[in-house]
């Protein structure tokens, strides 16, 4: 986290890497809320570091940027640490979690696991959340997400943008892999945040940044890039896919490797789309073979390794 970047009081901004999302954790006198809660895998840790912030106060209301395992993974975690506790996702979503709908809501399309967790309440654009006594305005971030949400406290210039904009990019375009044309999307979302004027933002992943115009220049040079050059997006998704595997597991068998990716649908489209004339296990060994080389894993005797 950027040292020099302060919060408003009771704002408790948590950089939590590339497994788990980042976390805000908003304190008043009288409640506590959340903005994403990571991936499962991390759940222990998120359940320590919430704790630590609250000290003794009871989480009350947890909402999602979007429903991608690595900002909702912890949903469940933190509803069973605090059975009261109210989630809200995107009004457009809320049917699909009610009833769990793991091909709609990505987790079958990109091989990841999310426990099942109950929501309580729905937001959509142009509604205001009320979070610990703060207002934030919802905004549509489409492009990394159809449903992903921007929401920006104007009195405090604080804008979080989940995987919309990094200090150094957004996320993959994951509707471009299923054959949506999005990266136009991209482009409005980053439109939109540089009329907002933000003062700070609270990403997704990597630390909190104020220095907006530079982050700006750099999300539109890469969406340019990806648009002349799709099949570029499609081989750095696929190395994504692959790697956040990696994080969770740390060690991976090839062979289960090859396996699991012969049963992620995204790799399947990627490989039919993009490499229709390779045989899938060599498409698959070439972005593993990809990681390698940009020292993000290694190889010894038959294991895969992060780095």
């Amino acid at each position: 986290m950027n040292s020099l970047i302060k919060l408003p009081s009771g704002m408790h901004f948590l950089e939590r890497g590339w497994l788990s999302s980042n976390n805000l954790i908003l304190t008043s006198a009288d409640e506590a809320s959340m903005v994403d809660s990571g991936f499962w895998s991390h759940s222990d840790q998120t359940l320590q570091l919430v704790k630590t912030v609250l000290q003794g106060r009871s989480l009350n209301t947890l909402v999602n940027t979007h429903l991608h395992s690595d900002h909702c993974g912890g949903n469940a975690a933190l509803q069973g640490a605090w059975p009261n506790l109210q989630i809200g996702v995107c009004e457009n979503q809320l049917e699909q979690v009610q009833n769990w709908e793991t091909s709609e809501l990505s987790y079958d399309l990109t091989g990841q696991h999310c426990p099942r967790f109950s929501p309580h309440f729905s937001y959509s654009p142009g509604q205001t959340l009320q979070l610990s006594g703060v207002s934030w305005d919802v905004f549509v971030g489409a492009g990394h997400d159809p449903n992903s949400a921007l929401l920006f406290q104007k009195d405090y210039g604080l804008l979080i943008t989940a995987d919309a904009l990094w200090q150094n990019g957004f996320g993959v375009v994951f509707p471009e892999l299923e054959g949506l044309k999005a990266f136009e999307d991209v482009l409005q979302t980053l439109d939109l945040i540089e009329s907002l004027k933000p003062k700070i933002c609270l990403p997704g992943h990597g630390p909190m940044f104020n220095d907006v115009d530079c982050a700006l220049k750099v999300a539109r040079a890469r969406c340019h890039f990806f648009i002349q050059n799709p099949k570029k997006h499609a081989i750095y998704a696929a190395k994504v896919l692959i790697k956040y595997r990696l994080l969770e597991l740390q060690r991976w068998n090839l062979s289960q490797a090859h396996d699991w990716a012969s049963h992620v649908p995204l790799l399947i489209r990627i490989k039919e789309d993009y490499f229709s004339n390779t045989d899938f296990q060599s498409v698959i060994q070439e972005f593993i073979d990809g990681l390698v080389l940009s020292q993000a894993a290694k190889i010894v005797d038959g294991d895969l390794y992060n780095l």
